[in-house]
């Protein structure tokens, strides 16, 4: 990824804001703090990882998280903005709706955006002397912010979602720079925010509301968050306070509504929530004129416990408090603090899968984890260096959040750190999580088999086997993408799952598939597993080996003589070729792959199906390539329905 000086950042910085995004407006409380948070309180602020009713969590470290310089630039993939405009009424009157108001929004729509999916939204409010263009830009003129958003999603550190930046504004777009008016406009923006924004954005663009009814999307409110800077900053206390309903999620940044820790607490009694129904996230920095009293509101919150916990290791809280060393009232601290909170808002926990579900399970890894931290781990041995591709050519990044592998596209970071440390914490427990398949002396005259072999994802003792080959057009095995994550959710489920580390080139990872599926067999008791009507798993070149194993079976590339899978599972990969011993097979494949064409793939399956050979067919709209277990995107939950495929195959062969 190009990087740029740090005279451009610099350059970027001023830019924004001169642009109004941080300007040091008189929006918020500057009343001299008496008190400060207390050491302890900030030594418990460590780490926050909190578990909501939702099923989600946020999580945020000790430090922020600066935003990666190359993120500035323009990102390969990139999102939309669009105008939304949309009838409202003048704001001090609004209950008698004696002036109707044209008001624009500025949308921003992540790359690849459709329909088909469900996305987030983030209400993003800007501060004094600004209005709804100062954050993102307009679709003519996007601002570098927007650069920041398009990398950190195609990353893959932030879930594709969308953005509305809305204005408070009333008739003037200087009504922000008039402090007694800015604070009148964002006392009453609820009405306008709840009866005619949200309607509006969500009865157009696909969220997770059913419709723009009220009902609709009060229910959506786990996948809604609204934040804002200063001025946006009080709107968004506002917006807690009267829109509780409507929100789970909250930015507050370096603006304060009120140093009174009861009215926070009676704002939440009344709402009917109880306290794990909301999260907050606040920011501000030491040197922001702002952050005594910010700081203020938030220690007289945590004095009413009923309504707000503080977020401690423990995963239970629902605020959390980071102030950043150095940081003032600017676009800088803007632009970073809304970064943290989009990177750790609806974000999935990731499941901890020991095998016998102890105490003792550990986070060895984080996201700030060295690569080669990972692949030098002693608890690893020498088989820590195939967890990524051998050869370093084809990935990228120096750390787990930061990791690319060449032809695949949404890797997801948290699923990489949850499978680094669920192979620490089995290494660590004694367990074996690797197997060599070739001896000594086959390596000794062939080096390039000291390149493989099995990691294996242990499910439940004498349960049925499956074989995941990940993709890397033969050049490279893409294992972290392409075959751990779906080795780790099949073992999840019960089922033993191995993947495979081949050498490059079509015959040799054939070769390498049938001594593999040979070891399995072979060692079958060692293993405790069953392996009748095992399934063969791939994506890409991985899903070619796989259907070449189904058609021509194990012996012909080498290996034992044995039963040909029960089910092959194929993503992505433009393979033709078919014929009447090919087994039942699965795919899945997005319509924007320019590698492998769907309609390939489903005519091959189309012509199986004429033989009288089980099929199943999923084509997800606006998927590209190497989309892996699709968590985020139109393909997510793909692997439950294969794993359906397979078991359907598993009881129809026992009826047999």
């Amino acid at each position: 990824m190009k990087r740029i000086a740090a005279s451009a950042v610099s350059a970027i910085i001023a830019a924004v804001m001169l642009s109004g995004c941080g300007s040091a407006d008189q929006a918020v409380n500057t009343a001299s703090a008496q008190k400060m948070i207390s050491t302890s309180k900030e030594e418990k602020n460590m780490s926050a990882d909190i578990k909501t009713n939702s099923g989600y969590y946020a999580e945020f470290p000790q430090e922020i998280t600066e935003i990666p310089r190359e993120y500035f630039s323009a990102a390969n993939e990139q999102g939309t903005l669009e105008e939304l405009y949309y009838d409202t009424y003048e704001s001090m009157t609004y209950d008698e709706k004696t002036q109707t108001l044209k008001k624009r929004a500025i949308v921003y729509l992540p790359y690849d955006y459709t329909d088909e999916n469900k996305y987030n939204v983030f209400y993003l409010m800007h501060g004094g002397w600004s209005n709804e263009t100062t954050s993102l830009g307009t679709p003519d003129d996007p601002s570098v912010f927007k650069n920041v958003i398009d990398n950190a999603i195609a990353s893959g550190e932030i879930d594709p979602l969308i953005i509305v930046c809305p204005t408070y504004n009333n008739t003037s777009e200087s009504d922000s720079g008039d402090y007694s008016l800015a604070l009148r406009l964002t006392d009453n923006y609820h009405n306008e925010l709840m009866n005619d924004l949200i309607p509006a954005v969500e009865g157009k663009y696909s969220s997770y509301a059913e419709s723009a009814s009220a009902e609709d999307l009060t229910a959506a409110r786990d996948h809604r968050g609204f934040g804002g800077f200063s001025m946006g900053s009080v709107a968004t206390w506002h917006t807690f306070e009267y829109c509780l309903d409507y929100f789970r999620y909250f930015l507050p940044m370096s603006g304060s509504l009120t140093t009174d820790g009861s009215y926070m607490d009676n704002i939440v009694k009344n709402s009917g929530h109880g306290w794990d129904d909301f999260f907050i996230a606040a920011f501000t920095g030491t040197d922001d004129f702002a952050a005594s009293a910010f700081e203020r509101q938030i220690e007289n919150m945590q004095d009413y416990t009923d309504s707000f916990k503080y977020a401690d290791n423990e995963r239970d809280g629902n605020l959390t408090y980071r102030k950043k060393e150095g940081y003032s009232h600017d676009g800088r601290a803007s632009m970073e603090y809304t970064y943290n909170g989009l990177l750790r808002f609806w974000r999935k926990p990731a499941e901890n899968n020991n095998a016998d579900n102890s105490d003792d399970y550990k986070e060895y890894y984080t996201r700030k984890t060295k690569i080669s931290d990972v692949i030098n781990d002693t608890a690893f041995g020498d088989y820590g260096r195939m967890i990524f591709p051998v050869d370093e050519g084809y990935y990228s990044g120096d750390t787990l959040e930061a990791l690319r592998l060449t032809w695949y596209t949404r890797i997801d970071p948290d699923k990489t750190v949850e499978i680094a440390n669920y192979m620490k914490n089995r290494a660590e427990n004694g367990d074996t999580i690797f197997y060599d398949i070739y001896t000594d002396e086959e390596k000794a005259a062939d080096p390039e088999k000291a390149d493989t072999g099995l990691f294996f994802f242990k499910g439940n003792s004498g349960e049925k086997f499956a074989v995941c080959n990940a993709g890397g057009g033969f050049a490279y095995v893409g294992a972290m993408q392409d075959s751990f994550p779906h080795a780790l959710e099949l073992s999840k489920k019960g089922y033993n799952a191995f993947a495979l580390i081949y050498r490059p080139g079509a015959q040799t990872a054939c070769e390498d598939l049938a001594r593999a599926i040979s070891f399995i067999f072979e060692h079958a008791e060692e293993l405790e597993i069953d392996t009748e009507n095992y399934s063969l798993w791939g994506g890409s070149a991985g899903a070619r080996m796989s259907a070449w194993l189904g058609s021509y079976g194990t012996e012909y590339f080498g290996g034992n003589d044995l039963p040909r899978p029960a089910a092959v599972i194929m993503q992505y990969t433009g393979f033709s070729d078919y014929s009447r011993n090919d087994p039942p097979t699965y795919v899945c494949v997005g319509d924007s792959d320019g590698i492998a064409s769907w309609r390939v793939m489903k005519s091959r399956l189309d012509n199986m199906s004429a033989l009288g050979i089980d099929t199943e067919f999923h084509v997800y709209s606006g998927l590209g390539h190497g989309f892996g277990i699709g968590t985020g995107t139109a393909a997510e939950g793909w692997l439950d329905d294969a794993v359906s495929f397979w078991e359907k195959q598993i009881e129809k062969n026992n009826i047999i």
